[in-house]
């Protein structure tokens, strides 16, 4: 047999944790590395903390796992918690980012198929460069090419504008429009903010059209840029809007959260998960909850990033021919280099045990722990800068 016992989808590295404390993940061969890749934007309380742990233990000893045929107090008081703290009125639990957004788009298209809607109005406007996960549904959903060969034909009903380019969404909307989905900050396309102007026009856009403004915070959200969700930073407030990612702490969990109004079409039998809302999952993202969503831990966060930031404009300034720039906000930064990031990110976890994301538009990606501190924040640093200068650009084929 040629082909591995795991599916060969991942170009797996020679990195092999099996064991994590606080900031650090330790290899099979005791080797320590300093993890600012929080398991892509996952791990945000890192691998150690008490309170996650604790509270996934005493429900593993309690409750795993009930049909979604009972009721769920678990489930009913984890959204309470998550329509006090934001824009939702209603929530429904998923086991990943991918489904969180199926769910969105679901959504979305269904307050269209009600009775008071208009069900022509099937198509969502998405944007270049964008990463909504990888089922049918969301490979639809990107424009990008390496995610949707040897998977045609896509599904229909998505429209692709240019990010941050209001102007390129408004000529996209037509009468067949069920709304907008968007990162407010892409992940995957290289830590890019969208502007104020260009939330701000989608929002009307929406208010005049009777369209849905659907959030993907699968990756920006649950604190990392410092407020719970990133949509606060722009005034406004999404009607949709699909969580993930840190949300479970490293517990499998994610979320679709909608407004009464926009949750309008799903009713009784319209959508549905076996394991989504399971108690187990309620432990973890309660435990969440409980550290991160409270303004000290968010005003912290925020703090922590603009040190961080300031650390790494300065820092780049020692490198011209290595580094553009740097953007983001709060935890949730990107260094964009004037070579491929790809390269350099092996270069940092291979030679200096030090755990980046590489992404799109040649960013490096910087997403510690949100429970890391100075010490790390110098570890980062001094790793970062012997990556620097001991790197060779690789010459080009």
């Amino acid at each position: 047999m040629s082909i591995s016992p795991l599916m060969p989808v991942y170009p797996r590295c020679g990195v092999r944790p099996i064991r994590g404390e606080h900031c650090h993940l330790i290899d099979e061969d005791g080797t320590r590395y300093l993890d600012f890749a929080s398991g892509i934007a996952v791990n945000l309380l890192g691998h150690s903390h008490e309170g996650l742990i604790s509270a996934i233990q005493q429900q593993a000893a309690t409750l795993m796992h009930v049909s979604n045929l009972y009721g769920s107090p678990q489930g009913e008081a984890l959204a309470q918690r998550l329509v006090d703290k934001t824009f939702a009125d209603t929530v429904f639990f998923t086991n990943s980012g991918a489904e969180a957004v199926e769910a969105a788009i679901k959504t979305a298209r269904a307050y269209h198929q009600h009775e008071d809607g208009d069900a022509n109005r099937t198509e969502l406007i998405t944007f270049t460069n964008a990463f909504h996960g990888r089922t049918m549904a969301t490979i639809s959903a990107s424009n990008q090419a390496k995610m949707h060969k040897g998977f045609m034909p896509l599904l229909a009903g998505f429209q692709y504008a240019e990010f941050d380019d209001l102007e390129s969404a408004k000529a996209l909307v037509s009468d067949k429009t069920a709304g907008f989905l968007v990162e407010p900050i892409q992940g995957e396309g290289g830590i890019r903010p969208a502007s104020q102007e260009f939330i701000s026009g989608l929002r009307a856009l929406c208010d005049e059209h009777d369209l849905m403004l659907v959030f993907d915070e699968v990756q920006c959200g649950v604190a990392r840029t410092g407020k719970l969700y990133a949509y606060e930073h722009y005034g406004i407030e999404p009607d949709i809007m699909a969580t993930a990612k840190g949300i479970g702490g490293g517990f499998p969990l994610g979320a679709c959260l909608a407004t009464e109004t926009a949750a309008r079409g799903m009713g009784f039998g319209t959508h549905g998960s076996t394991y989504g809302g399971n108690p187990l999952a309620m432990a973890a993202g309660t435990a969440v909850m409980d550290a991160v969503a409270n303004d000290e831990f968010l005003a912290e966060v925020t703090v922590k990033g603009e040190r961080l930031r300031t650390r790494l404009e300065q820092f780049i300034g020692n490198y011209p021919d290595l580094f553009e720039l740097v953007r983001g906000k709060g935890l949730m930064l990107g260094i964009k280099m004037k070579v491929e990031s790809r390269p350099f990110f092996v270069h940092l976890r291979d030679h200096h045990q030090l755990l980046t994301v590489a992404a799109g538009d040649n960013t490096l990606r910087v997403l510690p722990p949100l429970v890391a501190g100075e010490v790390e924040f110098d570890e980062f640093l001094d790793k970062l800068s012997a990556g620097a200068a001991s790197y060779q650009v690789p010459e080009r084929a």
